[in-house]
């Protein structure tokens, strides 16, 4: 397993959804508050991004804009342009676009998407992002992010057999890369030292225990075996894994645990046994009532609530 895949899985909820908007001037969309996260893809023109706090961003195209936390945001041609609410239905989707004028060309063209996710147990890899990802369109930069960005768009324009599943991975291929390309970038341009969960991935040893941990959770892990995963005696690790991991080795093993638990009792009929012996529990008392300490009810009420 790899950390960054595990924590998007552990909150990523139902389908994502993605569609091309072209925009005539004068244009300025503002999105309400919601539960997910989105993305906003510059293909064309140009656009003011005005997030719910902080001074509006210029894009340009080829320019990319992730809002990890459903803040709420206005998108614009123009400052000063009018601005119409927008919200999403109950599975996520935009409303349709009206149909442009006969032979008109759009001032600017933006490949948009939104995912679903589940905050109760937000990954502290996402929470730590701020309110605005941008990645500025560079020469050379983000290749992969690019290469998805424009798979995403052929098959947008023009659908074939096979092109609701395609454009659902590449949503999901698409979101990685962006939160790829910001983790590796983080904290490096200006100091050249990453900071957080930036610097917990790009350390070989923190990123080697925290595999371990998300391969095989059950394990009875110790501080001292993790510390062995990353070459480092028992109480460097524990030091450097608290520093960078913002909690200690065996609290965010507890937490991990226990989020993945929670996970499969929402999405499938598996049996308590089974899912307590995921979550490293021999005895289902013994995981009952750690499941109910982490989140405050019974594993068979917090299924039922899910379904």
């Amino acid at each position: 397993m790899d950390v960054l895949s595990d924590a998007v899985a552990a909150m990523r909820t139902g389908r994502p959804h993605s569609g091309l908007r072209d925009k005539y001037a004068p244009w300025g969309l503002r999105f309400e508050a919601a539960s997910g996260a989105g993305f906003h893809v510059v293909l064309r023109g140009s656009a003011w991004l005005m997030p719910a706090e902080g001074e509006p961003i210029a894009l340009g195209p080829g320019d990319v804009v992730f809002l990890a936390h459903g803040r709420g945001h206005a998108i614009a041609g123009s400052l000063d342009a009018p601005l119409e609410d927008v919200g999403l239905d109950a599975e996520g989707r935009w409303p349709a676009l009206p149909t442009p004028p006969k032979g008109s060309v759009p001032d600017t063209v933006m490949l948009c998407g939104a995912y679903l996710l589940d905050r109760s147990r937000a990954h502290p890899l996402l929470t730590e992002l701020p309110e605005v990802v941008h990645l500025p369109a560079r020469v050379g930069a983000y290749g992969s992010l690019r290469a998805a960005v424009e798979l995403l768009g052929r098959e947008l324009t023009d659908p074939q057999p096979g092109s609701d599943t395609i454009v659902t991975n590449l949503l999901d291929t698409l979101l990685l890369y962006i939160l790829r390309a910001w983790w590796q970038r983080e904290g490096q341009e200006d100091t050249g030292h990453p900071t957080g969960w930036a610097a917990a991935l790009a350390d070989p040893g923190i990123a080697a225990a925290l595999r371990a941990i998300h391969e095989d959770p059950a394990h009875p892990w110790t501080v001292g075996e993790l510390g062995l995963r990353a070459g480092l005696s028992r109480a460097a690790f524990a030091r450097r894994f608290t520093a960078l991991v913002g909690q200690p080795p065996l609290t965010y093993l507890t937490w991990w645990r226990m989020t993945t638990a929670g996970r499969l009792l929402r999405e499938a009929d598996t049996p308590l046994r089974v899912v307590a012996q995921h979550a490293g529990y021999t005895s289902e008392f013994a995981f009952a009532k750690a499941f109910k300490r982490e989140f405050g009810v019974a594993p068979g009420q917090y299924r039922r609530r899910a379904s």
